[in-house]
């Protein structure tokens, strides 16, 4: 077994402090930071069993909640945060500042990892912070929302979409439209918004590890030859 640091973090943002889960393979190659969805948390299910087949390859996680506890409970009376993307990005970009702060993880490529509207503040934050993130890889997101932020991210992005959730489809192929950094819309045939027929949440894994090594190594590569 791989050893590796795994410990509850508390990451401060704008006034609040976020809750976090941080796992840190030994000579980790590079950290997968998670932007949940409207309504989630950082135990999401979904987003907990991607961020176990991205360790396998070596790949550190930060599975955080966005929402401080006060807010999440507004949230789910109101709606009122979930859908403010501004929002999402500063927290997501605060993280990314948090992480080049912890000496485990510092100077290591950092990935963005959004599902359905933290998609969006994942795209967000790799506009604010263009030299620090490697990749954003989205899962049934909604890139749409992030606005004009989408023609000004660098990274390379990974669309990631059922090929059943018709209208997150189109936007998503919208939104692919207007990126002018490199990007892929990977289509899982089949599956519906939350990929919950057999073996779809497992494509989805399989297909952002090996799309997160393949940045890892190419911005290796990159480097050597500087």
């Amino acid at each position: 077994m791989v050893p590796m640091i795994s410990q509850l973090v508390a990451v401060p943002a704008d006034e609040v402090t976020l809750a976090g889960d941080f796992v840190l393979p030994a000579q980790a190659r590079a950290v997968v930071l998670f932007a949940h969805g409207s309504g989630s948390s950082r135990h999401s299910p979904r987003n907990r069993m991607v961020a176990a087949e991205l360790r396998t390859a070596g790949l550190g996680t930060l599975l955080m909640d966005l929402l401080s506890e006060r807010e999440d409970v507004q949230d789910a009376l109101t709606a009122e945060y979930r859908f403010d993307i501004p929002l999402l990005g500063r927290r997501l970009v605060a993280a990314i500042d948090w992480l080049d702060g912890q000496p485990e993880a510092r100077g290591l490529p950092i990935a963005l990892f959004g599902a359905s509207t933290g998609a969006a503040a994942a795209l967000v934050a790799a506009a604010e912070r263009p030299g620090r993130v490697l990749t954003v890889v989205s899962r049934g997101g909604r890139p749409d929302l992030a606005s004009d932020a989408l023609e000004r991210v660098r990274a390379p992005v990974l669309l990631i979409v059922g090929g059943r959730d018709r209208q997150v489809l189109g936007l998503n192929e919208e939104a692919a439209g207007r990126l002018r950094a490199p990007h892929s819309l990977h289509v899982v045939p089949g599956a519906t918004h939350l990929f919950e027929e057999p073996g779809a949440l497992e494509q989805v894994a399989r297909t952002a590890k090996e799309w997160c090594v393949e940045r890892v190594r190419t911005a290796g590569e990159a480097g050597e030859q500087r």
